[in-house]
């Protein structure tokens, strides 16, 4: 079988990330179908990111779902704060500057210091699945008919991504030999949370003055896959096999995705989980001294809360398997609880 062709997005210093096209998969031949989906594991085994491109998420949908969060993080800090985030169960509400620290530590103690020391420069809107009993979404809907289009749009958005999450996590299955619908039934509750995040301007002194400043602080994430969605600032950066980080720029149209922890865990370590973090915009600032705000949006996909996870087939007959069971609720809950 012949390979898809896969072009570069990153390269360098030993990193290389593939931009892929998803559509050969959606709709192309069995053999291309296959082929692409061989691609897709090769970028998390080898980089644990991957860009993905004609994804079937409109344009269209990507730019309003960018408007309407620009307009949340506009609305009155009083507002914003009466749909505070609050408990790592639920994961669900906005959370202010300084409140969240995102690290590799899982001590909250330790957390707690490096966040008093270097606290992330961003805010933050989360949103679950709208359907959980006791576990309520925060929305704007109850001030005005903003927030009920606010409301509407996000949870169109949810499902959207919910979709994308479900075709990638087959494609990845493909990919692993096992049968594409094997990870089905622990994708189909959509038990995901999609982050809104506003990076506000920031004078150059701000990195200058303060030695390991960042907008986003080094970490990996905690889940299976992540969606991410940036705008045209730039300042993602991704640890490359070498120990340096490496800058991921925008590309028009496509979804930065990567590995998360419970993944790598799930894959017995043959997929990587990536350090990365968001720093200084490679770009000056264009005028004065200050870098204008960045948004972007993740949404963070998990195995379905009341599953367990252990390692998947084909991962682990040669050398045995790495890790212990774990529930995926009970793990996410445990990391986020650090987090926050």
């Amino acid at each position: 079988m012949a390979p898809v062709h896969v072009d570069s997005a990153v390269e360098k210093d030993n990193l290389f990330i593939p931009l892929i096209d998803f559509s050969s998969f959606i709709d192309g031949t069995p053999q291309e179908a296959i082929a692409t989906a061989q691609a897709i594991l090769s970028g998390f085994q080898r980089a644990g990111f991957i860009y993905l491109k004609n994804h079937g998420i409109a344009p269209s949908t990507v730019s309003n779902v960018f408007a309407q969060s620009k307009s949340f993080f506009e609305r009155p800090q009083e507002q914003k704060d009466a749909l505070a985030w609050y408990a790592p169960e639920a994961n669900r509400g906005y959370t202010v500057f300084g409140r969240e620290k995102v690290t590799q530590l899982e001590d909250k103690d330790d957390v707690e210091a490096l966040k008093a020391a270097l606290p992330d420069l961003k805010e933050s809107m989360e949103i679950g699945r709208d359907d959980e009993p006791g576990l309520p979404n925060m929305w704007p809907d109850r001030f005005d008919e903003a927030g009920k289009e606010f409301k509407s749009t996000m949870m169109g958005f949810h499902d959207e991504c919910k979709r994308l999450h479900i075709r990638l996590m087959q494609a990845i299955a493909a990919g692993m030999g096992i049968d594409p619908s094997w990870f089905d039934g622990f994708t189909d509750r959509g038990d995901n949370t999609l982050r809104l995040l506003h990076y506000p301007p920031v004078s150059r002194e701000t990195f200058t003055q303060k030695k390991g400043q960042v907008r986003a602080g080094e970490h990996s994430d905690y889940g299976s896959i992540t969606l991410l969605f940036q705008d045209s600032r730039g300042g993602l950066q991704v640890e490359s096999p070498n120990g340096t980080f490496v800058d991921a720029m925008p590309i028009p149209d496509t979804i930065v995705i990567n590995a998360g922890d419970l993944l790598a865990r799930w894959s017995n370590d043959t997929i990587k989980s990536t350090k990365h973090r968001v720093v200084e915009p490679p770009r000056p600032p264009e005028e004065g001294d200050t870098y204008p705000a960045r948004y972007s949006i993740a949404y963070f996909c998990n195995p379905n809360f009341d599953r367990l996870i252990e390692a998947i087939p084909g991962t682990f007959e040669a050398k045995g398997k790495k890790y212990e069971s774990v529930n995926s609720g009970d793990y996410l809950v445990r990391r986020l609880t650090a987090t926050y």
